[in-house]
């Protein structure tokens, strides 16, 4: 009896494991970040900012005519979402409570100001913020993702990168420079060990394109999508 106890319990613990994890991170101008995403146990995506607000969830549709492009807006999710009432903490009342099996939860009132009513986790997902002990530029911003590290680049770096996402665990984010060509100054040069080459200003047919990489890559387990 204990054994089959033993084997079910492993079972739920991974079943559990699987329940949420980031996903996807995405870039608007394939260069400043626009989100993180969540996968759910219901392969629903939940879309949060930089700075904690969930945004979107849903479900990704593909192109009919490729398979690596994606609508940008996600489907809606159908299924069963619900928001805190007036029993909750002042800082979680009205928000995003679940979707589908995914509950999240809110840093409370009690918290310093650069974490109160932030989003605290998304499933079994904790989430931290940079406060004002660690860098008072980018106070607010997401800090730590489960037991992903984010970094950024300083704010005395140069405009091209400035307050910048910089790495996602081991994964190491560059971008062109302001001494590049002015048409890709400041986008991804470069995701872990994947680098990406721009069309320049001299480039007729690819200026400002992407002429090689893809717009949608799978780096170290997380799709990086450049939009």
């Amino acid at each position: 009896m204990r054994i089959i106890q033993l084997t079910i319990l492993i079972i739920l613990l991974g079943l559990t494991g699987r329940s949420q994890q980031l996903s996807q991170i995405t870039f608007a101008g394939a260069s400043s970040l626009s989100w993180f995403s969540f996968k759910t146990d219901q392969d629903i995506l939940i879309r949060i900012s930089d700075d904690g607000k969930v945004l979107e969830w849903g479900t990704e549709l593909m192109s009919e005519r490729s398979n690596n492009y994606y609508s940008p807006k996600l489907q809606p999710y159908l299924g069963r979402v619900t928001y805190y009432g007036t029993e909750a903490d002042s800082m979680s009342r009205g928000k995003l409570k679940s979707v589908g099996t995914c509950v999240f939860t809110y840093f409370g009132a009690y918290e310093m100001d650069e974490k109160r009513g932030k989003l605290k986790s998304v499933g079994h997902i904790n989430l931290d913020y940079c406060t004002r002990f660690d860098n008072l530029a980018l106070k607010g911003k997401l800090k730590s993702i489960g037991t992903t590290t984010l970094e950024y680049y300083s704010m005395f770096e140069s405009d091209a990168v400035k307050g910048k996402l910089k790495s996602v665990g081991g994964t190491v984010i560059s971008y062109n420079s302001v001494f590049d060509d002015k048409l890709i100054q400041g986008k991804i040069k470069s995701i872990g060990s994947v680098a990406y080459n721009w069309g320049t200003s001299r480039d007729i047919k690819y200026a400002g394109a992407l002429r090689s990489g893809s717009y949608r890559q799978n780096i170290n387990g997380i799709v990086y999508i450049l939009q």
